[in-house]
């Protein structure tokens, strides 16, 4: 099977050199850019399989390489994983926005990096689930086409964005999403969701699904799932 193609952009040598040797580790061939301007070359000269973009860059920043990467046909479909520094919430919001499917903090530790890339590269890859069919989990039912709920058999009116949540819950029972993740899936939705309201549309969930309330679960220190029921 041939390698896996990771452009990675940092304008710090040393992080570059931390993510490659790790990334080469795990059998990934890593390409490399330290700058914006740099990294939309080479993503254009060979389309890389995911891109791990810093935001602090030299000239172009990660965050317009990214709205670019996303909002250019060739390289829309390039999973990108952001690497930014703590303390800049707007900026990772504003990231996942523009499309970016992920996000690690500076300081990283890169066996979570190595995760993230391995999570993203393996959702790019899964088929996608059926828009249409509906979604059996326990006594909760979804119908993503119909916008529709059901616990035991009986409907339950759920927000744009509580059934936006609940239908990517479902999609994947037993699979963690961040709070990134989830902002990220639902955005474009008619409330404006950052990580820190997800928490409220997830308590105001919970208390519409009832005696299914506890099937939303929180995994601590990660994020939300959906149990196997």
């Amino acid at each position: 099977m041939a390698k896996q193609n990771i452009l990675v952009v940092d304008d710090e040598e040393d992080i570059l050199e931390l993510v490659t040797y790790n990334l080469s580790k795990e059998g990934y061939h890593v390409l490399r850019a330290t700058s914006g301007e740099e990294a939309l070359a080479a993503a254009k000269s060979k389309i890389p399989d995911l891109v791990v973009l810093d935001l602090m860059l030299p000239g172009m920043d990660g965050l317009e390489v990214c709205k670019v990467l996303k909002g250019t046909p060739e390289t829309r479909h390039i999973p990108i994983v952001v690497l930014t520094a703590k303390g800049e919430e707007p900026d990772i919001v504003t990231g996942l926005e523009l499309g970016a499917d992920d996000y690690v903090t500076k300081p990283f530790s890169p066996r979570v990096l190595v995760a993230r890339v391995r999570a993203a590269l393996r959702r790019k890859a899964e088929p996608a689930v059926s828009q249409t069919a509906p979604l059996h989990v326990g006594d909760l039912v979804v119908h993503p086409g119909r916008h529709e709920v059901l616990v035991k058999d009986r409907p339950v009116n759920l927000t744009f964005t509580e059934f936006g949540i609940l239908c990517l819950l479902a999609q994947r029972p037993g699979w963690v999403f961040t709070r990134y993740q989830i902002v990220d899936a639902i955005r474009g939705t008619d409330t404006v969701v950052t990580d820190r309201s997800v928490d409220v549309h997830i308590a105001s969930l919970r208390k519409k699904l009832g005696p299914c309330a506890s099937y939303v679960e929180t995994v601590r220190g990660v994020g939300y799932r959906l149990r196997n029921a």
